[in-house]
């Protein structure tokens, strides 16, 4: 695992949602559930820096990302819809993968690092196919596992 941030494999998911907003809300859940976390105060600091200006940054991928209170560590989920949602990405194409990223509210350079190797994971175009061929979210858990494991050698 990238020792830049934990991904849990309960954090992996699949799913259909009809927007934006629908994604965020989805992705806070999960964190909810998985991290222990609550949903709507992780939904408020992810919709918090979108506001700043959208995570689409192309290719299919969105990376909402937020620093928050109560969480020690970097945490992510991830999750493919299955159907592409617009997410205003900087490329103007639909969504179809997203993985939020939640760092401690005092990690300036920690959350940095855990958001530059996600976003180097998910540049990666062969990657980015091998997940969207992937038949189910324990699959999915696999790749990027295998993957980070790859970037950490």
């Amino acid at each position: 695992m990238d020792p830049h941030f934990t991904l849990e494999p309960d954090a992996v998911r699949v799913t259909r949602v009809a927007d934006k907003s629908a994604a965020l809300r989805f992705l806070s859940e999960i964190c909810a559930e998985t991290y222990g976390l609550d949903a709507k105060e992780v939904e408020a600091c992810l919709l918090e820096r979108e506001e700043l200006g959208s995570t689409g940054f192309g290719n299919g991928v969105a990376l909402p990302h937020a620093r928050m209170e109560g969480i020690s560590r970097p945490i992510a989920a991830l999750v493919r819809f299955e159907h592409p949602i617009d997410y205003d990405a900087a490329d103007g194409m639909p969504v179809n993968l997203a993985c939020a990223l939640l760092s401690p509210a005092n990690a300036g350079a920690t959350h940095l690092h855990a958001l530059a190797a996600l976003s180097r994971m998910m540049r990666d175009e062969h990657f980015r196919e091998q997940l969207a061929e992937a038949p189910d979210a324990e699959a999915m858990y696999g790749l990027v596992a295998n993957g980070q494991d790859r970037n950490a050698a």
